[in-house]
């Protein structure tokens, strides 16, 4: 089946990966030479900015944008997709740079993106397919999005996950001006939105592994963090000011 990375858009926001970087990609190039790789850089002190823009010479399909400060994930994927959306892109990924998400299984989720309006590689689909992750951790993330199907509704078991693809008319029916959450509670934020709104949402079986490199940037207060936003969501459902 032939699919179409010539009209997909990988988006990676970065913070200080200076150790995976060029790494992730020289990998996604290597194995998808017509895709499209957007960086969404927050002015990394150790250099990943300086290491993307020496590789845009190398590979004409990379473009950064380069802020100032850490202004967050939401914020980040938020200026990606209307980057995106300005352009040809049909196909719109969020991926992470620490090599967490697999980048041999981005045609899983292209693949599923051809009848779907949002594809999201998930961790809890048929099983726990987590690598490396303490089990404190492991049970409070489960538990968190258990939790999130219950609250809100949605058939989704991977909530708050971060490997995603969407279709263009998706996010276009989204008014992403009005995406209030900027943490990782912004996945199950969106995740909510296009579920409310009818939209087809499809999840496909993922291995997610702990990052090999550099440190990671999740912490018990960010799923917390998720766990609130819930009843925040439901409630602005409730009030018709979703």
């Amino acid at each position: 089946m032939s699919l179409p990375f010539d009209q997909s858009l990988i988006i990676i926001p970065t913070y200080n990966e200076i150790e995976n970087i060029e790494n992730m990609i020289r990998t996604l190039f290597g194995l998808y030479p017509e895709l499209s790789i957007l960086i969404i850089e927050d002015g990394s002190p150790d250099g990943t900015a300086k290491i993307v823009k020496s590789l845009m010479g190398d590979f004409k399909n990379l473009s950064i944008i380069e802020r100032t400060g850490k202004l967050g994930l939401g914020s980040a994927y938020i200026a990606g997709f209307k980057w995106a959306l300005e352009r040809k892109f049909l196909y719109v990924f969020e991926m992470d740079c620490d090599f967490s998400h697999d980048p041999k299984q981005i045609p899983d989720l292209l693949i599923e993106a051809q009848h779907n309006d949002l594809v999201i590689g998930s961790r809890y689909i048929g099983g726990i397919r987590i690598i490396n992750w303490p089990i404190q951790r492991l049970l409070l993330s489960y538990c968190a999005s258990i939790y999130a199907r219950f609250i809100t509704g949605i058939p989704v078991y991977d909530t708050t996950g971060g490997f995603k693809c969407f279709k263009r008319s998706s996010l276009e029916a989204l008014d992403l001006n009005r995406i209030i959450s900027n943490g990782y509670s912004f996945q199950l934020e969106l995740n909510y939105k296009i579920w409310v709104k009818q939209l087809k949402i499809k999840e496909v079986p993922i291995i997610f592994y702990e990052r090999r490199n550099g440190q990671s940037k999740m912490g018990g207060g960010i799923i917390i963090e998720a766990v609130f936003a819930v009843f925040r969501l439901r409630l602005k459902k409730i009030l018709g000011s979703l």
